[in-house]
């Protein structure tokens, strides 16, 4: 986890105080008087604790004698050493917090471990120092909480195909409740839903057999359509004998059309339909 930032003691304090005592040290070895080196050090020290560097992104309280004077930041300012003190540095961009609940029920009483991220900055750094002691820690316990509770509101289902719709949801209780502090949540998104391995494959086998229910469903329709087509096509064939006539003889002429087949046709059939001059014509073809 992202801890607060202290005030560290930076470059420009630092060049400073080692400018102060080489200063020092050269006027005590020119004069050859301990007094430049000493107030030389003293300066340094002096200057080593109170000059303050703040980045373009963190903001800073200072406390005069414990009591809150104002914000500092960004840029170089001075304070008085023991009298003056800064809180932990407060950085404003946005940052990222990883939530986990583990084992946590559905609504519907199922087990699941729910991976979340949290996308979340501080807009107003004097409440975020001031109201909240440790808001990092405050932030992934909320969102725990937060995250525990909405698991609990929703089943398996619609965790799993309406991860967005959660996530908005958290990012409204959150949002609510870490306002007070200065901090806004601008997104949660939810990474993983995981289920033990028992329930996973107990949830494929039902899915495998509710998929083999609609195949045989819709194998049963397309038989239903067909058996219609062919009363239709019945219907059709006994008001026009030609019609039939016509569909056989097509469908001898598929079938011997292919070079090595051979079809026998009934004679009884072959005079019925009339189709005696038709083979033979076919056959001939065959031959050339």
């Amino acid at each position: 986890m992202t801890k607060i930032a202290v005030a560290p003691i930076n470059g420009v304090a630092v060049t400073a105080c080692a400018v102060c005592i080489s200063a020092g040290a050269l006027a005590t070895a020119a004069l050859h008087h301990p007094a430049p080196i000493i107030s030389g050090i003293l300066a340094g020290v002096y200057l080593l604790f109170a000059i303050k560097v703040v980045r373009q992104w963190e903001k800073v309280a200072l406390l005069r004698l414990g009591e809150y004077v104002g914000l500092r930041g960004p840029g170089l300012f001075f304070i008085l050493p023991v009298i003056e003190s800064l809180s932990p540095f407060v950085d404003q961009r946005v940052r990222v917090a990883s939530v986990t609940a583990e084992s946590t029920l559905t609504r519907d009483t199922v087990p699941v471990n729910v991976d979340a991220i949290v996308f979340w900055m501080v807009w107003n750094a004097e409440k975020a120092i001031l109201e909240v002691e440790d808001f990092l820690e405050a932030i992934n316990m909320s969102a725990q909480t937060a995250l525990r509770e909405s698991i609990g509101r929703h089943e398996l289902a619609q965790m799993i195909t309406e991860r967005e719709i959660l996530g908005r949801e958290l990012q409204h209780i959150l949002d609510e409740k870490t306002n007070p502090w200065g901090i806004t949540v601008q997104s949660v998104e939810v990474r993983d839903v995981r289920i033990p391995q028992g329930l996973e494959d107990a949830m494929s086998r039902q899915a495998q057999a509710e998929r083999e229910r609609q195949a045989r469903i819709i194998l049963g329709q397309a038989e239903t359509e067909i058996s219609d087509k062919f009363v239709q096509a019945a219907a059709a064939y006994s008001e026009n004998p030609t019609a039939l006539h016509l569909r056989a003889m097509n469908m001898l002429y598929e079938a011997i059309k292919e070079r090595g087949s051979m079809v026998i046709v009934p004679s009884s059939v072959v005079e019925t339909m009339g189709l005696g001059g038709t083979l033979a014509t076919a056959a001939v073809a065959k031959t050339q």
